[in-house]
């Protein structure tokens, strides 16, 4: 991997400030190495094609194929009060989900 560009120490201290790591708390030569080593990682990645469209994986829907938008009508009251016993001013009361003081 030693192929690869090399982080410098300008670059290693901005990583390290933005990181919001100090120098005193690690060991510089150690963190070197492995960012030079991340950047490694990128020079393999950047070897395989991604030219392709990623959407090309998914399915599309065409327009013409979807149905069409119509207004129908909705259920009324009477009806909705026979779905359940527990509906009142226009709602339906349900089980407790949350704890208490939710």
């Amino acid at each position: 991997m030693s192929t690869h560009k090399q982080i410098d120490e300008e670059t290693l201290n901005n990583l390290l400030y933005l990181s919001r790591l100090s120098p005193e708390s690690t060991d510089i030569a150690t963190l070197k190495k492995q960012v030079d080593e991340i950047v490694g990682y990128f020079d393999i990645l950047s070897k395989y094609d991604d030219s392709e469209n990623p959407y090309d994986a998914y399915p599309s829907t065409e327009a013409e194929k979807l149905r069409e938008d119509e207004v129908v009508s909705g259920l009324e009251i009477p009806d909705v009060k026979n779905v359940s016993e527990n509906f009142m001013d226009g709602y339906f009361q349900v089980p407790k989900v949350l704890g208490e003081g939710a």
